[in-house]
């Protein structure tokens, strides 16, 4: 991805910052995801809406993609 487009799921953030915090990619950054599963990686850039998930500063600094725990996400 170049820096001027945008990420499907992160937005403005770069895929390479942001770790998925959850499920069997956990540890996984979103661009890692995009080669290791692009399946999943499509899915969750068809819930980018749904309010399924988000992302926060975790208090390492880092970025974390995180599972809203009121909406369900079929997996």
């Amino acid at each position: 991805m170049s820096q001027n487009q945008m990420s499907p799921i992160t937005g403005i953030i770069d895929e390479s910052k942001v770790i998925i915090d959850f499920g069997k990619h956990e540890g996984v950054t979103v661009s890692e995801l995009q080669v290791l599963d692009p399946g999943f990686y499509a899915a969750l850039a068809d819930e980018k809406g749904e309010g399924v998930f988000a992302i926060r500063r975790h208090r390492d600094k880092t970025f974390r993609l995180y599972l809203n725990p009121l909406a369900q996400m079929d997996q």
